[in-house]
C-alpha cells in the first residue's frame, strides 16, 4: 500500500556504513544506501559548507538516500569531507576550505569504482560541494557533474576552463531566490564553459527548503542518472 512521501520517509535499501582513509592519511565516514535490486546508476554526494553546518545528512542528500534506492534505482554514496561531523560520526583531518579536500573527492572517486565497483557514477554536490566537484573531480571514469545551488565562492575561471577540455556533461541547478549566486548571474558566470547547462528553479531557495523543492531537485537527479524524464511521485 502506497503512502504520502514526507521529509521523515525511509524506504527500502541495502545501507552500509563505511571508511575511506585518504591519500594524505584522512580517515573519511560514510554511507552507501544502494537498491534491493539491480542499481541504475550512482551519484556520488559533496555536502555543503561545514562551518556552516553542512555534512553528509544535509536534507537533500540524507532524503536522496532514504529515498532514490527504492523509489528509482540510484545507489546514493554520501560522506564527511574532513573535519566535519554527522550523526554517522565524524571524519578526521580539519577542514581547509576545499584545498586539502581534494584528496577527499579523490579518495572517494577511487573507492566507488575500485571497491564499490560502480557504475554510471554522476558527481553531485551541493553549495561548497559544487566547488569541491568543479574544482576536484577529474577522475576519468565518473559520468558528469550535477550541481545544485552553485555559488562559485572558490572555483576560479581557470579550473571552469578546465571543463572546457573535459566534455562530459554539467548541469548547474540555480534556485531562483538563491542567496549567493541567481540564475542570471550564474549564466553570467559560468559562460566561460558554453557547454555548461545552467536551469533556474522558480521559488527556489539555496537550502532547497520545502518538499516541492526537494521533489523537483531529486527528480531532476533522476532524470540526468537513467537519461529518462521523470517526476518522482508523491506517494510511494
Amino acid at each position: 500500500m502506497s503512502q504520502i512521501v514526507r521529509p521523515s520517509s525511509v524506504f527500502e535499501a541495502h545501507r552500509t556504513p563505511f571508511h575511506v582513509v585518504t591519500e594524505d592519511g584522512v580517515d573519511l565516514i560514510g554511507e552507501v544506501a544502494a537498491p534491493v535490486g539491480a542499481s541504475k546508476g550512482a551519484i556520488l554526494c559533496l555536502h555543503p559548507l561545514p562551518t556552516a553546518g553542512g555534512m553528509m545528512d544535509s536534507h537533500v542528500f540524507k532524503k536522496a538516500a532514504n529515498r532514490l534506492p527504492a523509489m528509482a534505482g540510484i545507489t546514493v554514496v554520501r560522506f564527511n569531507t574532513r573535519g566535519t561531523t554527522s550523526e554517522a560520526g565524524s571524519s578526521s583531518g580539519v577542514f581547509d576550505n576545499g584545498i586539502s579536500e581534494h584528496f577527499d573527492v579523490e579518495a572517494m572517486l577511487t573507492y566507488c569504482f575500485d571497491t564499490l565497483n560502480l557504475e554510471n557514477l554522476w558527481v553531485t554536490g551541493w553549495s561548497f560541494g559544487t566547488d569541491l566537484a568543479l574544482q576536484h573531480a577529474r577522475d576519468p571514469r565518473h559520468k558528469g557533474l550535477i550541481l545544485l545551488s552553485p555559488p562559485l565562492r572558490t572555483t576560479t575561471d581557470s579550473q571552469l576552463e578546465y571543463w572546457n577540455t573535459d566534455r562530459r556533461p554539467i548541469t548547474a541547478f540555480v534556485p531562483e531566490l538563491d542567496d549567493f549566486l541567481k540564475p542570471e548571474e550564474a549564466r553570467k558566470r559560468f559562460a566561460i564553459v558554453p557547454t555548461l547547462k545552467v536551469v533556474a528553479v522558480d521559488e527556489a531557495r539555496h537550502l532547497w527548503i520545502g518538499e516541492p523543492s526537494v521533489n523537483r531537485v531529486l527528480s531532476e537527479i533522476v532524470s540526468i542518472v537513467t537519461g529518462v524524464a521523470t517526476t518522482l511521485p508523491l506517494e510511494f
